[in-house]
Parts: C-alpha cells; sequence; structure tokens
C-alpha cells in the first residue's frame, strides 16, 4: 500500500459538535477556546483555533471536523486535544470544514 495512504488513514479525523467558546486574550494571534463534543465513545475535547472571522454565537451548536489523534500540545493556559479543520481564504480566515447536516457525533471521516 502507497505510504502516503498509510499515514493518512492512521489519522482519526470525527464530526463534533462546538459547545462552547471562550475568548483567548493572551495568545498572540486572535483565538478561541473550544469544546468540542464527539459523541459518547470519543467525549468532549478541548482545543484552540484561530476562527475569529466568526462571532461565538454562530460558533455555538455547529458541527465540525477534527483529528483526534495527533496528541496534546500545550498552548498558552490549554492542553489542546484535537485539530479542528478548515480551508484558509485569501484574507486569512480560516472557513470550518462542515459535515453533512446529516453525520451524527463521533462519526469517523475517512
Amino acid at each position: 500500500m502507497n505510504k502516503n495512504i498509510e499515514n493518512f488513514q492512521e489519522l482519526d479525523i470525527r464530526v463534533g459538535k462546538i459547545i462552547s467558546v471562550e475568548e483567548f486574550p493572551e495568545i498572540k494571534k486572535p483565538s478561541y477556546i473550544l469544546n468540542i463534543d464527539f459523541g459518547d465513545e470519543v467525549g468532549i475535547k478541548k482545543t484552540s483555533a484561530q476562527i475569529t472571522n466568526y462571532s461565538i454565537e454562530n460558533l455555538i451548536g455547529k458541527k465540525c471536523i477534527a483529528v483526534i489523534n495527533l496528541g496534546e500540545k500545550q498552548i498558552g493556559r490549554i492542553m489542546s486535544q484535537c485539530l479542528i479543520l478548515g480551508s484558509i481564504d485569501n484574507k486569512g480566515n480560516v472557513l470550518l470544514v462542515n459535515p453533512d447536516k446529516n453525520a451524527s457525533l463521533g462519526d469517523k471521516i475517512s
């Protein structure tokens, strides 16, 4: 099997729902702290993200896609436990990758 495919298959990418958002002002680049619910099997994971082009109100309850098995990383005062995925537009805004409306929390992305 192609090594690139094997590397991709090692990633655990899941559907989650953002359940809380708070500003993270002590970080150099404007960011939020997110708690994301990945369903019963995985539970809730915390991360930070430079997605301040979204309002806090528009993020809460929003489904998202994140990699959950990259390990933890200290970012300021929090331990980031996942990496939320998005594209970056020509203005530097992160545009979140969204699952289909029928996707369930914890569904694996492949």
